[in-house]
C-alpha cells in the first residue's frame, strides 16, 4: 500500500520507526561546535560580551601578541638559543646579513637577502664548499622558532645525511636573515642542496613556528620558484621527526631531478611509507600557509 510504513521483523512498528527516525537525526549543534574547537587551533566561538570579546578572551589574544613582537624583536644569542652542547657538536659560528640592526631588518628586507662583506670572508674561510647538504640557520622573525626547534632539528638532518653517506656541510647561523640568502650561500660555497631553518612570522597563535627552506644549487636571481617549503615546525603542527623525514625526502627528489622550486611536487605517500617502517613513527602531518 503507497505510503504505508514497512515492518521489521521481530520489532514494533512504531520501534522500528523511531530507530531509523534517530539514526538519520542531525547532530547536535553543540556535538558540531566540540568538532570544530578539536580541530583548529583557531579563535572560534569563543563567544562575546555585548559587541566585544569576553575578558578571558581579550586577555589571551594580548598576551599572545606580547609573544609574537617578542619572538620577532629578540636578538639571536648562539649559546643560550641553540645550546652549548650543539654549538660544541658542530662548530657553530653567527654571520650578519647586511642589516646593521634589526630596526633596519624590519624596514628593509631587502638587505636580510643578502650576506655583509665580512659575513661571506668569514663563510669561505670556514666552510668547505661542495657538500651534497648544506644547513644554514637564520633568525627570521622568530628567534623564539630558533631556540625552540633549530638545535633538534639540526642534529636530527646531520644524522640523516650520515645514514646515506652524504658530505654535510659546516653549517652556521645569520643573523638577521631572510630566505633570499639562500642566493649568496650558494654562490660561496657551491653545495648541492642548501636547508634554511628559518623562524617563520608569529601569529596570534603560536610564535614558536620554524620553516625548513630548500633550493638545489642556488644562485644568484633566483626565487621562491626555485626552493621548496616545509614548513609549521612546532610541538603541535609538524613534529620534529615528521618534518625531518619530509625535508630529506625533498633534498633526496631535487638531487635526482638536479632541481628545486615549482618543478619538484613533494611526495608525501613516499615519506609515510618510508615512516611506516619505523617502530611507532606516526604519519607525518601536512602543513598549510608560509613564512612572511
Amino acid at each position: 500500500m503507497s505510503g504505508a510504513r514497512e515492518s521489521v521483523p521481530g520489532v514494533p512498528q512504531g520501534a522500528a520507526h523511531a530507530s531509523t527516525t534517530a539514526m538519520r537525526a542531525e547532530p547536535s549543534v553543540e556535538a558540531l561546535e566540540s568538532v570544530l574547537v578539536e580541530h583548529t587551533p583557531a579563535r572560534v566561538l569563543v563567544g562575546e560580551a555585548g559587541d566585544a570579546y569576553r575578558t578571558a578572551t581579550q586577555l589571551e589574544l594580548r598576551r599572545d601578541h606580547a609573544a609574537a613582537r617578542d619572538a620577532v624583536r629578540r636578538e639571536l644569542d648562539l649559546h643560550a638559543d641553540l645550546g652549548l652542547d650543539v654549538v660544541q657538536r658542530f662548530g657553530l659560528f653567527v654571520v650578519d646579513s647586511c642589516c646593521r640592526d634589526k630596526d633596519e631588518y624590519l624596514l628593509r628586507p631587502d638587505l636580510g637577502r643578502r650576506l655583509s662583506a665580512e659575513a661571506q670572508d668569514r663563510i669561505r674561510g670556514m666552510c668547505p664548499p661542495g657538500a651534497d647538504l648544506q644547513v644554514v640557520v637564520g633568525d627570521g622573525l622568530s628567534v623564539a622558532a630558533v631556540a625552540a626547534q633549530a638545535a633538534t632539528v639540526l642534529g636530527m638532518l646531520a644524522d640523516a645525511a650520515a645514514a646515506r653517506g652524504w658530505t654535510f656541510g659546516q653549517p652556521f647561523c645569520v643573523r638577521h636573515c631572510r630566505v633570499g640568502v639562500l642566493n649568496d650561500v650558494g654562490d660561496l660555497l657551491a653545495p648541492e642542496v642548501v636547508v634554511l631553518l628559518i623562524g617563520e612570522r608569529p601569529g596570534l597563535r603560536y610564535a614558536d613556528s620554524l620553516s625548513a627552506y630548500l633550493a638545489y644549487q642556488p644562485r644568484a636571481g633566483h626565487t621562491d620558484a626555485e626552493r621548496n617549503l616545509v614548513c609549521n615546525i612546532h610541538e603541535r603542527g609538524v613534529a620534529h621527526d615528521a618534518a625531518v623525514a619530509r625535508i630529506v625526502a625533498l633534498a633526496e627528489q631535487c638531487r635526482a631531478a638536479r632541481t628545486s622550486g615549482i618543478a619538484v611536487k613533494e611526495e608525501l605517500s613516499a615519506v609515510t611509507a618510508a615512516r611506516s617502517n619505523e617502530p611507532g613513527a606516526p604519519a607525518p602531518a601536512p602543513t598549510i600557509g608560509r613564512v612572511g
